[in-house]
């Protein structure tokens, strides 16, 4: 059996925009459980399987039949709880690549969302600085047009 088989439901992302340690660990262990559960699941239909066969055999005895008849029917309904059980775990792994999937988007999204709060701050510390430069330049070109010589000659003049 490939064991590798759930291994694509912790959404691919690369380590700076994963999961947090505490995370990938649950994850980690919830495959562990999931692996488990298949092989179990797998080792039961396979066991009930196997003893279906070996108790189909046909023999004189009418008790030695009816007691055989209860064992099939009884291992087929453990087979059919097992493949259950198997079908549940599809559905299972299923909602769980659906919603880690959400959930990285989600985590990328706000990781991408601190980034541009980040960068717009740093726009806002820009521009206020920017601001500031243009006023003090601004007051020392008034300082140099108020004392200049040509500011002086324009008052003189009617």
């Amino acid at each position: 059996m490939n064991k590798g088989g759930a291994g694509g439901l912790g959404g691919g992302s690369g380590a700076g925009s994963g999961p947090t340690a505490a995370a990938a660990a649950a994850a980690a262990q919830k495959q562990k459980t999931l692996l488990h559960r298949v092989e179990g699941d797998i080792a039961n239909i396979v066991d009930n399987f196997s003893h279906l066969v070996n108790v189909a055999r046909v023999n004189d005895p009418p008790v030695r039949n009816s007691q055989e008849a209860f064992m099939m029917e009884m291992r087929g309904a453990r087979m059919v709880q097992a493949a259950d059980s198997l079908l549940k775990l599809v559905s299972e792994l299923k909602q769980t690549a659906i919603f880690s999937g959400f959930a990285s988007l989600n985590d990328h999204v706000e990781q991408r969302r601190n980034e541009f709060n980040q960068l717009a701050e740093r726009t806002d510390r820009t521009l206020s600085n920017i601001g500031e430069e243009a006023a003090a330049s601004l007051k020392e070109l008034e300082s140099h047009y108020s004392s200049s010589a040509q500011k002086t000659l324009q008052n003189l003049q009617p």
